[in-house]
């Protein structure tokens, strides 16, 4: 009894982890956040002020800055497009299929990451101008790559590919192919199999890498000035207008440009997160 009291009385002590407390954890993360994100982007928001609400309103539906931001955000959006079903492809053919050459296809796909970007807007320049190799055999059909639109698309596909295929690849490698056979014991075509069974389980991480290849691409500056021409009304990029206010002094106009580009981003990404958040429930995840 005296032995059962006595390691009663001992008082509770929880177990030291080699991890810091939540209260420390909690107060390091908070503190970054304030001073790596939140201040640098209450900075942004609160410059505009100077030119007041109507003045807010006048710089950022100037035709030319409305022309750039449609641009940034179209582009960007297009070529996310490509990227979600073009790196499906290949995080497919990488998860799925042994060949030759497998592991440098794979080194490849993360050149991007690696590449600075102005070297990647002077490789893809070099490609398809019209005296390159490849734009010498487009330009006599009339398809004109470079310093046009279509240069600014090329160029955002080309830095967002990875961000795809390095989100969907984990979660299909991780895929239970038992589902799979059991699918098709059941008389399910591959077709149906990969509709029903294969595509719910990667679509939250499809849909993810689709929102970090938009997010690069909107704010992307260094890969696209020099294929895109850079032309008022036609090819100039929204980041590269922000650049043109900050060179001539108007440091509001071009708060007013980046707080608006804030914006829309957010909203766009707020979407794509409560899409993900659906398509989890939907597929059971």
């Amino acid at each position: 009894m005296h032995g059962a009291a006595a390691s009663l009385a001992v008082p509770f002590r929880a177990e030291r982890s080699v991890i810091p407390g939540f209260g420390l954890t909690l107060g390091i993360t908070v503190t970054y956040l304030t001073l790596i994100v939140l201040l640098p982007l209450a900075a942004l928001v609160m410059r505009p002020y100077e030119l007041g609400f109507s003045g807010f309103v006048a710089e950022v539906t100037e035709p030319r800055v409305l022309a750039a931001l449609k641009l940034s955000f179209g582009m960007a959006f297009l070529g996310a497009c490509i990227n979600a079903l073009f790196g499906l492809a290949v995080a497919w053919m990488l998860v799925r299929y042994d060949f030759w050459g497998k592991k440098v296809v794979d080194a490849i796909v993360d050149l991007p990451f690696a590449l600075p970007t102005a070297v990647a807007g002077i490789a893809l320049t070099a490609l398809y101008a019209p005296n390159g190799w490849i734009g010498q055999w487009l330009e006599p059909l009339g398809i004109k790559v470079a310093f046009t639109p279509l240069g600014v698309l090329v160029a955002l596909t080309f830095i967002g590919l990875p961000f795809v295929v390095r989100t969907v690849q984990p979660v299909m490698e991780d895929l239970d192919k038992e589902l799979e056979e059991a699918a098709a014991s059941l008389g399910a075509t591959r077709l149906e199999t990969f509709a029903r069974v294969i595509f719910p389980t990667i679509l939250p991480a499809l849909l993810t890498g689709f929102a970090l290849a938009f997010a690069r691409a909107v704010g992307e500056y260094g890969s696209v000035i020099f294929i895109a021409g850079n032309m008022p009304m036609v090819s100039e990029i929204a980041p590269l207008l922000i650049i043109i206010k900050l060179e001539q002094f108007d440091y509001a106009g071009a708060a007013a440009i980046g707080t608006t580009m804030l914006g829309a981003s957010f909203v766009l990404l707020l979407v794509i997160n409560l899409l993900q958040r659906w398509t989890r429930r939907w597929a059971g995840i």
